[in-house]
């Protein structure tokens, strides 16, 4: 992966930090890219450094079997990929692979952890980041359980749309079987009463949204839990940031 300069933070919680103690981190940042399909962890493996995406999502899936996954997770601009590297664990039981490219701002895990303990604003910052990823792991766990796969489908479908901020995108049927864990079959026959309902358009290899608000309607609630609690946690955080900034010298 290709290293730049620092830019300006394009991720969401380093944005959400004021501005001295974004400076303070810079020289512990480097600017990657991520290609799609890049393991940044695997199961079990030492975790060496956390990632803030500025852009592009990262999936953290756990395995069912020796062939099959589940995504359990997503991280985009919102927030950090290797939380359980805050936490104190250099290994966990899940992976996280780039599932749409983009560039993201990587710090070893060790320099974090000093950062953490400096930064109160930064400390503050992952705290209230892990807590919203711990709803949306428990919220994701009991959607796999109880809803159908076409709710399912269009709260993964808006999930992605708010965290790259774009109508279109990467996804094909193989590997949305893999990221909900049903049959390719199940995929298909979502993403065809989607697109005759004229909510997306698909074609190989890609998905538009065309009606936000209809796919909306065709989600469970589970959807509008997460996006409530994560833009509630990390809102809270920007506000914070700024009240801060504000204040006199």
């Amino acid at each position: 992966m290709p290293i730049h300069a620092a830019p300006a933070a394009g991720n969401r919680l380093l944005a959400s930090l004021p501005a001295r103690d974004y400076g303070e981190l810079l020289p512990g940042l480097e600017q990657v890219t991520l290609p799609f399909g890049t393991v940044l962890y695997e199961s079990g493996e030492p975790i060496r450094h956390v990632h803030f995406p500025d852009s592009g999502i990262v999936s953290l899936l756990t395995a069912v079997d020796a062939r099959t996954s589940l995504e359990v997770g997503m991280v985009g601009r919102e927030g950090m990929v290797g939380i359980p590297a805050l936490l104190g664990v250099d290994r966990c039981s899940t992976r996280a692979v780039v599932r749409n490219a983009g560039s993201a701002m990587r710090m070893q895990v060790a320099v974090l952890r000093k950062e953490a303990a400096r930064n109160g604003s930064l400390r503050q910052a992952l705290d209230r980041y892990t807590h919203a990823l711990l709803a949306q792991l428990f919220q994701a766990a009991a959607c796999n359980r109880f809803h159908s796969v076409e709710e399912r489908f269009a709260r993964w479908l808006l999930m992605t749309q708010d965290r790259l901020q774009s109508n279109e995108f990467h996804m094909t049927h193989e590997l949305m079987s893999h990221i909900l864990g049903v049959r390719r079959a199940g995929i298909t026959i979502a993403a065809r009463r989607f697109q005759s309902d004229m909510l997306i358009h698909y074609r190989r290899g890609s998905v538009a949204i065309l009606d936000t608000a209809g796919l909306q309607n065709a989600s469970c609630n589970c959807y509008r839990t997460i996006k409530t609690e994560c833009e509630g946690t990390l809102g809270s955080g920007v506000a914070q940031a700024r009240s801060r900034a504000a204040l006199p010298a």
